[in-house]
């Protein structure tokens, strides 16, 4: 068109044009959820007395870390259209078996932490092979594997935590300990600038929600992942090594939920066996909650951050309200139902506008 710009019926260029506004759906579907974190905030800072407080913040930080790195692991599953259930018991393994090689084994915080991570890439592996190779489906591969780890953490030590000082099953008494640099991961706070308010854990959780970020936004793999989750043979057809994605999806989850369960063990200082239970739910409602931030309307890096700092800003509030504890998981239930509202219903709505 030579170097004339384009123009419409009016006579009016393109490039000149303005954009046009966003309608009530479209505002909603962009921004309703973050404007639903901020009444969130006032809410509760109003509501409570010290919530907007520093120590609050930490509280919030802390467990946002956790949830949210295992909920980024979760993510790269649901990107290749799958889901990994065994998330929880992956991390729950892990806690175990770093307080179990520091405190029975008497070995260093470098041989617990590499011992915890090999366990999750194997986990993810195995997930990733039955789904790949044997055709079970996600759902009931994880699930199934998810039943194995709770049961397999407890066997070492009869179903007890761990902690400096047991006796073991054998008669023994375990002496090792939690060296400083193990607890440093889960302890440690940085000073920016309010002093010990930012825990190295969320450090942590940010520099795996970028490198994440990057992977699945600017990296072709990542684009390779989002075309499996749309259209698999559709991928496969175009030459996708499928097999290989989904398996490295798995594995990366089983990894990601590892560094979870360590930082969880470095934090409490021993092998609490109850300490993982409701890292499943908190982590998966905080990374399908991602698919309603922005407008999204699917799983990404972002998102989910979003999601888990939104589980740990609600959890947090309802804790200084004193909110029964069995309300809870109700109240972030209705949370993902709302949510998932936001990013399904209200979009397939604009689609028939």
């Amino acid at each position: 068109m030579n170097d004339k710009k384009q123009q419409d019926a009016t006579g009016i260029p393109a490039a000149g044009r303005a954009k046009p506004a966003l309608s009530g759906i479209d505002f909603a579907i962009r921004y309703g959820f973050l404007i639903l974190l901020a009444g969130l905030l006032i809410f509760f800072s109003m509501a409570t007395s010290g919530f907007a407080s520093p120590r609050s913040a930490v509280f919030i930080f802390q467990s946002v870390a956790i949830t949210g790195i295992l909920a980024l692991g979760v993510t790269f599953t649901l990107v290749v259209d799958g889901f990994d259930l065994s998330i929880g018991s992956t991390a729950t393994s892990a806690l175990m078996l770093s307080a179990y090689v520091l405190v029975v084994w008497e070995m260093n915080a470098y041989v617990a932490v590499a011992a915890c991570l090999a366990m999750g890439a194997l986990i993810g592996l195995v997930n990733g092979l039955l789904i790949v190779k044997t055709k079970v489906p996600d759902l009931l591969a994880t699930l199934g594997m998810m039943f194995l780890l709770v049961g397999l953490q407890r066997i070492p030590t009869q179903g007890r935590s761990i902690a400096t000082g047991m006796h073991l099953p054998d008669g023994s008494v375990a002496r090792g300990t939690f060296p400083p640099e193990f607890l440093a991961l889960g302890r440690h706070r940085l000073d920016f600038f309010i002093p010990d308010l930012i825990p190295l854990s969320v450090v942590i959780l940010v520099v795996i929600a970028i490198a994440v970020w990057l992977i699945l936004e600017r990296t072709r793999h990542g684009r390779l992942m989002y075309a499996i989750g749309s259209n698999e043979r559709a991928a496969a057809l175009a030459g996708v090594n499928v097999a290989r994605y989904k398996i490295v999806a798995y594995m990366i989850s089983g990894v990601l939920a590892s560094i979870g369960g360590i930082l969880l063990a470095a934090r409490l200082g021993r092998g609490d066996i109850a300490s993982g239970n409701n890292l499943l739910l908190d982590s998966v409602a905080a990374a399908l909650i991602g698919f309603a931030v922005l407008g999204a309307a699917k799983p990404n890096a972002f998102g989910t951050a979003i999601g888990a700092l939104f589980v740990g800003i609600l959890l947090q509030g309802l804790t200084m309200m004193n909110a029964p504890y069995y309300t809870q998981d109700f109240v972030k239930g209705a949370v993902l139902v709302v949510a998932l509202v936001f990013t399904f219903a209200l979009t397939g709505r604009r689609g028939k506008q």
